[in-house]
């Protein structure tokens, strides 16, 4: 595609070295997407050819994940959120639609609150604003210890995508396995606790950034209930329910969640 590069680089934002990867016409408006925990910026590689002839397209790996720095956690949500605007500021990017799905949703509840000036627009993707069964995340921490991050592969895939989908054998599938399987078991920990920790519920009345929550219908790592819960709490939010599709409905239903985003970003653009 003419204007793109789709090369990675290394830029240090926040204190850390962080990965990051810039493509689309120069001049203009920043797309910037957020990665969900155990994947990394190439988890949007199906979004970038249909949003790349009209917006820079800036895709990063959230810090402990793929070729960003894993420093000592655990980590919060104020940190990933900080690194996101550090990560602007050492490129000179004034603002930017923001796009995040499941941690990366969190992070945006969290830019949406509290840099509310940073932001064009942001979309919250099969994401959740409090992680009420904090025993589950225990357990999947526990377990990641003690076998390590292999043994996590085939349960998030089966968390992350319909059975119809895993059935199908899509290429897609193996690239997330490599993903999950390649997270580092520090970064993972480190970004589990802040998963496990945190509650935004109480800040999303606070955002007035005009917002989109998407969510795969049949989603259950963060069910259609808790995209409910951020959309019924910012004000003038809208709600997509993608329909055939679990957690990572960006991949599994790639057209139509494009033209959700694509169909949201003219409106605010």
């Amino acid at each position: 595609m003419k204007g793109f590069s789709y090369m990675a680089s290394l830029i240090t934002a926040n204190g850390i070295s962080m990965k990051y990867s810039l493509d689309g016409p120069e001049g203009a408006p920043t797309v910037l997407f957020s990665n969900s925990l155990m994947s990394n910026y190439t988890m949007w590689d199906g979004q970038v050819p249909a949003l790349g002839e009209t917006y820079r397209v800036l895709r990063y790996d959230t810090r402990g994940h793929g070729g960003s720095e894993t420093p000592p956690g655990p980590y919060n949500f104020d940190q990933l959120a900080a690194d996101a605007i550090g990560l602007l500021n050492a490129l000179g990017i004034e603002r930017a639609h923001f796009i995040g799905l499941s941690m990366g949703g969190m992070i945006g509840q969290v830019l949406g609150a509290k840099y509310p000036e940073r932001l064009l627009s942001l979309a919250i993707c099969d994401s959740s604003s409090n992680m009420n069964a904090k025993e589950i995340w225990d357990g999947r921490i526990a377990m990641a210890e003690r076998d390590g991050i292999a043994a996590m592969v085939e349960p998030t895939i089966e968390r992350w995508f319909t059975p119809a989908f895993v059935e199908k054998g899509s290429k897609d599938l193996d690239k997330i396995r490599d993903m999950i399987r390649t997270t580092s078991l520090e970064g993972y920990i480190a970004n589990a606790q802040a998963i496990r920790d945190m509650n935004l519920t109480g800040i999303l009345r606070q955002i007035t950034t005009p917002t989109v929550v998407i969510v795969g219908e049949d989603d259950p790592a963060t069910p259609l209930e808790q995209s409910r819960v951020i959309h019924d709490n910012i004000q003038g939010a809208s709600l997509v329910i993608l329909k055939d599709a679990a957690h990572l409905s960006n991949i599994e239903q790639a057209e139509k969640f494009n033209a959700a985003l694509l169909g949201f970003l003219a409106k605010n653009s």
